[in-house]
């Protein structure tokens, strides 16, 4: 029985960690333009573009000028390292 009850914490915990890995944000702001792939909020002095997909849950009227909280994450797409290539050519010439 002991060794369900910490398999179970052992699952619990492993799955909260794989959740809390994606911090999220939001901003709010009245709605300055809407596109197919992004919404752009005024906060404050400056604009803010939120890229949107089919998977962005919309609730109520979406449109310019509606005051709104959109929650979002910060996901890398891509990472290109520079200057690997040079300390690489340096070991070289030594």
């Amino acid at each position: 029985m002991k060794r369900f009850a910490i398999l179970c914490l052992a699952v619990l915990l492993t799955a909260s960690f794989a959740f809390a890995g994606t911090k999220a944000y939001q901003v709010t702001g009245p709605v300055l333009e809407v596109k197919d792939d992004s919404i752009t909020v005024q906060k404050g002095d400056e604009k803010w573009e939120i890229a949107r997909d089919k998977e962005t849950k919309i609730t109520g009227d979406l449109k310019k000028g509606a005051k709104v909280t959109i929650h979002y994450t910060m996901k890398a797409t891509g990472v290109e390292v520079k200057g690997d290539d040079k300390k690489k050519d340096d070991k070289k010439k030594k």
